[in-house]
């Protein structure tokens, strides 16, 4: 399994499970600041490989 999959997952299994508002609350900042982080390396490794077949960016 993917690991952003099976981190999603996991925090989705916690935010169902926690029994107070501000365990859930965190949890679901904490999935959403794991995707936005995902997000950033996706396009970081996106940018480097476009560097990397671009000569005039070497």
């Amino acid at each position: 399994m993917d690991t952003q999959l099976w981190v999603e997952h996991e925090l989705d299994v916690l935010i169902s499970e926690s029994k107070t508002y501000p365990d859930q609350a965190f949890y679901r900042e904490l999935k959403q600041l794991f995707i936005e982080q995902y997000q950033r390396i996706e396009q970081l490794q996106g940018e480097l490989d476009g560097r990397m077949w671009n000569p005039s960016q070497w």
